[in-house]
């Protein structure tokens, strides 16, 4: 029996802007199968970035539960979400998030300096994984002596060096050419087929979106269409 990684059921978000209610999300429901690689798609202020937050318990839903892992992070304390992010989930962000100050493989080793994982473990754990996204002589280098390009992949090596059940990339190509941000997309269906990891994206960017397995997309926050491509 495939598993559920994530579940969303009835999901709502509502901000408030002033006195005015905004509705970004309504009635979102969807199932995530472990090894599926998903695309959430719609252009600029239809609700695909919130609804990746709220999956990645970066943001709460209003109304509606998600489940990750079959954990419903309806009600947990801010530590146990924590430590769900921590332990289940890899980010990869356009802004690529990186630690200006630590070199390639320190920023990489940094989550695993966070579960605990000792220094010779964490440190061959992440040279490993840097060699194998292609980043060899990055190793060394620090954020601003790599290209947009080499910055992202080392973002996905970090987002992956702990094998997380869940990778969720939000707008991964925004700062990126054609050419790289094809690249970036192969490796991540790569990581994909390779270890069978759970990858969902949100994009406006048809390229990315041809790499996944599956599109959901949203508008005016609702799901209007979910196929596999």
């Amino acid at each position: 029996m495939t598993e559920t990684v994530v579940r969303a059921t009835n999901v709502g978000k509502t901000y408030m802007q002033g006195a005015v209610s905004v509705e970004a999300l309504s009635d979102v429901s969807f199932d995530v199968i472990q090894g599926d690689f998903v695309s959430l798609v719609g252009p600029s202020g239809s609700g695909k970035s919130t609804l990746l937050h709220i999956l990645g318990a970066l943001d709460a839903a209003t109304t509606g539960t998600v489940e990750v892992d079959s954990v419903d992070l309806n009600g947990l304390s801010q530590s146990k979400l924590t430590n769900l992010r921590l332990n289940k989930i890899g980010f990869v962000f356009q802004a690529y998030n990186l630690v200006p100050v630590l070199s390639a493989l320190e920023n990489v080793e940094f989550i695993l300096h966070l579960q605990g994982v000792g220094k010779s473990e964490r440190r061959a754990r992440a040279r490993e994984t840097l060699i194998a996204l292609g980043l060899e002589k990055e190793i060394d280098r620090r954020p601003t002596e790599m290209s947009g390009g080499q910055q992202q992949r080392v973002a996905v090596a970090r987002a992956i060096v702990s094998d997380p059940i869940l990778l969720l990339a939000d707008e991964p190509s925004a700062n990126l050419d054609t050419q790289t941000t094809s690249e970036l997309c192969g490796t991540l269906r790569s990581i994909n087929q390779d270890s069978g990891m759970t990858i969902v994206t949100a994009t406006h960017d048809p390229l990315v979106m041809g790499f996944a397995a599956r599109r959901i997309d949203l508008k005016d926050g609702e799901v209007v269409k979910d196929v596999r491509v």
